[in-house]
């Protein structure tokens, strides 16, 4: 301030006029000073010249000069420490450093000293500006009239009035706007016309006042009886002059309305405030009331109804939290009666509905469309027209808490209090007692006013407010009253005389979102008290199941040969595919056989499909021909999609493979798919969950292959990861990429993840040999995942190398895939069975070396050679978390970035065995043990035994887990499961006579898959010393009489599915884990399996028990799905859902499902995701407590891996995590209290469907 001279002063304002010059055009064009102000403050995001402006510089030069040194000393405290800048990010410094800056004194002091200096120059410049101002009024006086416009552009625009912050509003402006005015208009003509120009050239403190006093007039005008204001029953007229100038008054006061939130929270609250209570006043205005209705004087609201009759005011004020609580409170402590009035309107409504016959209404509601021109408006439609800006007002006050709290309210006409409730019951029975107006529907009405389709927008909004719906929608009184039109149908026609087809598409449509919520679903399967043993009647899930399958059978006479029907049909089934399309939805719906019933009128729709004539043309039937086509083919396409949502359950899928109509629906989802239609409006994200489903099984992988799906999938990929479009490529080269699998190829690899199961794998690959051509043309495009096998993974000659353009990149691709789908130990298997991978493998690391002597080689460390090595380990090497050590992709700092010893033979280095591998001993003689091994020689009564037996194995795994193993598991084993299979109430299976010896089965061939199954057996029981020499030759006779002993038990069956036409089609690991359990004794462990097959959870744990079994039904056979998927994992999904929710949500967001990891978990006896104590622990407990441990075990691996799973969702990569990740931390003995509370939640209804397996499904 000191050296602030009145040349910096002029040199300031200089700098101001030639900024404020150049936005000139800019703030003279704002409609507003708020808008001015805005455009100033975002200038340097508009203007491209912001940072050649003299006062832009002189700032920047200003903050140099003063906080410059300041900001250098900060940086270097941070950059000096690189760590700290490298873990938070270069953003994070600026951020600190910032905050720092504003926080310090200099900074305070630089601001108050900017501050000083430039209210100097403002206030010279307004001082000059006011002198300027008055010495152009003195010349205005002069000069002729007409130009006065041009002295208003130069002197009162906007932009002057900036330097204070004030609006300083000019005098003239106002004589300007009258001068204007047309003097031979009438008088009210003239004075609303000031009155519009007012509203838009006045700031906001001025058009308050202008809004309020006509609000304030027109409240006067209403309520003075000199006024001839029209009454309901000569209705308005608006011809008449009187009812136009009217009119257009509220008509303007409505638009202002309409505008100002967009503007008001900029200034005080009390301007919002008195605007709000003026408008609320006038709308409260109420006449004596006449005896007779039809002399009731109109009252303001059914003339502010006429220009806005969706009260698009309402939902302005209340969208906005400032104004909603202002309007919210004023109408709570003084106009709560424009909320009573609302409601009474739409109660008289209803009783005209109910008291008038159907005819005289529909004259009463003609005004659906009340947008046709028309110049007369009748009291009926006066009264509509109030009723549907009340039920507006009503449907937008309910979303909010505060709204709802001004509930219950009192009417007069009505003893009791109208609650919440209440009215949703009402706003129900407008949409099936109220007319429709049938051609709504024509192109020529843009909106339907007719009470149905309001009252369901209204109630379809409210649905989609999760608080608010809980609270309004979600108790049985409102569903009942949703659902009564359906219980008068179900009784017959008479018992629905009002019941319309438009009305029960409407239902449909708000039964269809709440069924989309969990706890409207909760609601519609189980009521409001799920633990209620006394029901009046089905819920309303039951209800609707029965009524869809009657209108799919078409069994309901009322509506047979209507246009509708058909659009009825649909929407109801839409309502079911919401409840069957989640697992504990399927489990209410399944006695219906709705599949079965969609199936049918899907057959007989594509049969009509097929009869249509095709047009002839010039012919007068084309168009309805062509209409008729489109109809059914719609409807064609809507069933498809009903049963291809059965597919998003592991359940429902076996009922749509029994429907044989798989194919059709994955064809049909393909082509939405190639559209990039989304599923449906109520599916958040996409196919992903349901591809997964499909692939999981043999029938649905061949399907994905028959649709065009996976050649498409692979094509895509192929484009991203080797081609790209040419003319992108010209104009902007790809970037080399930095990740091992770039972004733009990321989604094709999860997607190549989610189909790659095994039962996929094996159906798409089985007994197929790789191309392996002499030549590839570099424009040759793999189709298949064979192609992708022999492009990307198996590169053993040039002529594949060749045919990349990203060679490692591509290769990388191939592996890290090989990596993820080799997990699954029996793909691991057949891959190595038919193309020797891990021999290439090796083959590939010979040659990646170099000679750095005569006798001593070196491996070239390079990405190809590091993920080789890392997928070698993984395939060579069994083990859990804690019994195997994969060597790690990523590089480290230092002398020796990869410490990893790398290998091309065997055997392993042993730096990846590790050490801290648990041996088993013998621990028999603790005190628990004892007493569970003398359970077994006093069976005095069975059930009690058992469950004594249980109880102390229960203690033991809760207290000392480690005992369960070696030999005193092998002894608990055998002696539980012998007294179970003698035990009539626990066998399931009948006894099975096996007399084949050794001998018998010695010349017996097992498969290559199952041969190299046994080596890795034995490899691992060695690694854990519980094998010894020979086991190889024991472990393949048990195998050998395994599979003739379950032969026995198959039934013959003719199937185009590969693995149906020979025995179990991969390595039996159940048994393998059974074998080194027993320490590789031959005798015992065939002998355990013989009685363990008579007990139901052989069904579960021994996945080769039911593989062709004749113990199931038929097409439970034919479907090739084992009961493990379709009741297992369908529980595991149901739980999942309930115990760990958001784990749930991650899952459907990241498009897998957690079936299928379930599954190759299970399949394999978690082999390299648990160490083997726990999978010890994971038999015996199942084999002890029962085959729904295996769920509950599962629920408990994702609970403990909770945090992991949500966080690899984020980073979208969840299924290989879930995949090559071992369950590190996992005890099963640490999750036992929790698995006892969900045996107690769910074991009666898991048991139960568990050993319906034998029966047919209903």
């Amino acid at each position: 301030m000191a050296h602030f001279s009145g040349e910096d002063e002029a040199m300031l304002q200089a700098m101001l006029r030639q900024l404020f010059q150049s936005v000139k055009e800019k703030i003279t064009g704002a409609p507003s000073l708020e808008c001015a102000e805005e455009i100033l403050l975002h200038l340097e995001e508009t203007d491209e010249n912001f940072h050649n402006y003299e006062f832009v510089k002189y700032l920047r030069q200003y903050i140099c000069n003063t906080l410059g040194s300041m900001i250098e000393e900060e940086m270097e405290k941070w950059t000096s420490d690189q760590n700290q800048v490298e873990e938070f990010g270069y953003d994070t410094v600026v951020q600190h450093v910032t905050k720092r800056t504003q926080e310090s004194k200099e900074y305070k002091e630089m601001i108050h000293s900017l501050k000083n200096i430039m209210m100097i120059v403002v206030e010279s410049m307004i001082n000059k500006f006011e002198e300027d101002e008055i010495r152009s009024q003195e010349r205005q006086k002069k000069i002729q009239k007409e130009k006065s416009s041009s002295y208003c552009t130069d002197n009162c625009s906007d932009s002057d009035s900036s330097f204070n912050q004030s609006y300083k509003f000019c005098q003239g402006k106002l004589q300007l706007i009258l001068d204007q005015l047309d003097p031979g208009q009438p008088k009210q003509d003239r004075i609303l016309k000031f009155y519009a120009q007012t509203f838009t050239l006045s700031p906001l403190h001025m058009t308050k006042e202008i809004y309020t006093s006509l609000a304030k007039y027109l409240e006067l005008y209403f309520l003075s009886r000199e006024n001839n204001i029209p009454t309901l029953s000569t209705g308005i007229d608006i011809s008449n002059p009187n009812v136009t100038h009217l009119l257009k008054k509220i008509r303007l006061l409505n638009e202002y309305q309409k505008e100002a939130p967009s503007f008001w929270i900029r200034h005080p609250e009390k301007y919002m405030e008195e605007i709000v209570e003026s408008t609320l006043s006038l709308l409260s205005v109420k006449h004596d009331q006449s005896h007779l209705v039809s002399q009731k004087i109109l009252d303001p609201i059914y003339f502010l109804a006429l220009v806005d009759t969706k009260a698009v005011w309402f939902k302005k004020w209340m969208h906005a939290y400032y104004s909603r609580t202002a309007v919210l409170r004023l109408l709570e402590k003084k106009y709560k009666s424009l909320i009573t009035t609302a409601v009474q309107q739409c109660v008289q409504y209803f009783e005209l509905c109910e008291t008038m016959k159907g005819d005289e209404v529909l004259g009463h509601s003609k005004s659906c469309g009340i947008k046709q021109k028309t110049f007369y408006y009748s009291g009926q439609e006066l009264q509509y027209i109030y009723f549907v800006h009340s039920l507006s007002l009503l449907g937008r006050l309910l979303i909010y808490t505060q709204g709802r709290k001004l509930f219950p309210i009192k009417l007069k006409t009505r003893k009791d209090s109208v609650s919440l409730t209440d009215l949703l019951v009402l706003f129900t029975q407008l949409i099936y007692h109220s007319p429709t107006c049938p051609k709504m529907t024509s192109p020529g009405h843009l909106e339907d006013y007719s009470p149905a389709s309001m009252a369901t927008e209204v109630l379809c909004i409210l649905c989609d407010q999760k608080e608010c719906a809980i609270e309004c929608l979600y108790n049985n009184t409102v569903i009942e009253a949703l659902l009564q039109p359906i219980h008068n149908l179900m009784k017959g026609t008479k018992a629905a005389p009002h019941c319309s087809e438009t009305a029960l598409i409407h239902i449909a449509h708000i039964l269809a979102r709440i069924a989309s919520v969990e706890e409207g679903l909760t609601l519609l399967l189980y009521g409001e008290n799920m633990n209620s043993s006394e029901e009046k009647s089905p819920t309303g899930a039951h209800l609707l199941a029965q009524f869809s399958k009657k209108l799919l059978d078409e069994d309901i006479s009322i509506f047979s040969g209507s246009e509708m029907f058909p659009v009825v049909k649909g929407a109801f089934t839409s309502v079911c595919r919401q409840i069957y399309g989640t697992c504990e939805g399927l489990q209410v719906l399944i006695p219906y056989s709705l599949h079965e019933s969609i199936a049918k009128a899907w057959k007989k729709t594509s049969l009509l499909s097929e009869r249509i004539p095709t047009p002839v043309e010039g012919s007068d039937s084309v168009s309805l021909v062509s209409q008729e086509s489109q109809n059914i083919m719609a409807w064609e396409e809507n069933l498809l999609d009903d049963l291809l949502n059965f597919a998003a359950t592991p359940k429902g899928l076996l009922l749509l493979q029994r429907t044989g109509a798989i194919n059709e629906c994955v064809t049909f989802m393909f082509n939405q798919y190639a559209k990039k239609l989304q599923i449906s409006r109520h599916k958040k994200f996409g196919y992903g969950v349901l591809v997964t489903q499909v692939a999981s099984t043999a029938a649905g992988a061949i399907a994905l292959q028959n649709s065009g799906f996976i050649n498409a999938l692979i094509t895509e990929l192929w484009a991203n990861l080797e081609c790209g479009r040419d003319d992108v490529r010209v104009t902007h080269p790809r970037s080399t990429p930095v990740d091992p699998i770039d972004q733009s190829c990321q989604k094709s690899f999860l997607a190549l993840v989610n189909l790659l199961s095994y039962p996929a794998v094996f159906e798409l690959v089985g007994n197929q040999s790789l191309p392996n051509k002499a030549e590839y043309s570099l424009r040759e495009v793999p189709t298949s995942v064979i192609d992708i096998i022999d492009r990307l993974i198996i590169l053993n000659s040039e002529a594949k190398i060749r045919s990349l353009f990203n060679y490692e990149q591509s290769h990388i691709f191939g592996l890290r895939l090989l990596s993820v789908v080799c997990c699954d130990l029996d793909t691991l298997l057949l891959l190595e069975a038919q193309y020797q991978v891990s021999e290439l493998l090796l083959n590939a690391q010979e040659e990646n070396t170099l000679e750095t002597s005569e006798s001593h080689r070196e491996f070239i460390i390079d990405s190809l050679s590091v993920e080789r090595n890392h997928v070698l380990v993984r395939i060579n090497l069994i083990g859990g978390p804690m019994e195997r050590i994969l060597p790690p992709r990523l590089l480290e700092k230092g002398d020796k970035p990869y410490p990893w010893p790398m290998f091309s033979s065997y055997p392993l280095p042993n730096c990846y065995l590790s050490d801290s591998v648990t041996r088993s001993t013998d621990l028999k003689q603790d005190n628990d043990l004892g007493k569970l091994l003398l359970c077994f020689k006093m069976p005095d009564k069975q059930t009690a035994w058992i469950e004594n037996c249980r109880r102390q194995f229960c203690k033991i795994m809760k207290a000392k887990p480690d005992i369960i193993s070696g030999g005193a598991l092998v002894e608990l084993l055998e002696k539980f499961v012998l007294h179970l299979s003698e035990s009539p109430s626990e066998y399931y299976f009948p006894s099975v006579e096996y007399t084949a010896t050794d001998a018998n089965v010695k010349n017996e061939n097992l498969s290559s898959v199952q041969q190299l199954g046994i080596k890795m057996t034995v490899r691992y029981g060695k690694f854990l010393n519980l094998l010894k020499d020979g086991a190889e030759n024991d472990l393949t006779l048990v195998l050998k009489h395994c599979e003739r002993f379950l032969k026995q038990q198959q039934a013959s069956i003719k199937s185009s599915l590969l693995c149906l036409q020979r025995n179990y089609t991969s390595h039996d690991w159940f048994v393998s884990s059974l074998f080194i359990i027993m320490l590789g004794d031959k005798d015992k462990t065939f002998r355990f399996l013989q009685q363990f097959s008579r007990l139901l959870t052989s069904a579960f744990l021994w996945l080769p028990r039911l593989h062709i079994s004749r113990y199931l039904p038929i097409d439970t056979i034919e479907s090739g799905i084992h009961p493990v998927y379709f009741c297992s994992t369908h529980y595991i999904e149901m739980l999942l859902k309930a115990e760990v929710p958001l784990v749930f949500s991650a899952f459907h967001m990241s498009g897998f499902a957690p079936s299928q990891i379930c599954m190759q978990w299970i399949t394999q006896c978690f082999w390299n995701y648990l160490d083997w104590i726990e999978i010890c622990h994971y038999i015996a407990t199942c084999v002890f407590l029962g085959p729904d441990y295996q769920v509950y075990i599962c629920i408990a691996i994702f609970k403990h891996l909770q945090q992991d799973i949500l966080q690899h969702t984020q980073t979208q990569d969840l299924q290989v995590f879930l995949k090559e990740e071992a369950l590190h931390g996992f005890r099963v003995s640490d999750y036992f209290e929790y698995m006892e509370i969900l045996e107690q939640n769910y074991r009666p209804v898991l048991l139960r469907d568990m050993r319906n397996i034998r029966v047919q499904s209903t």
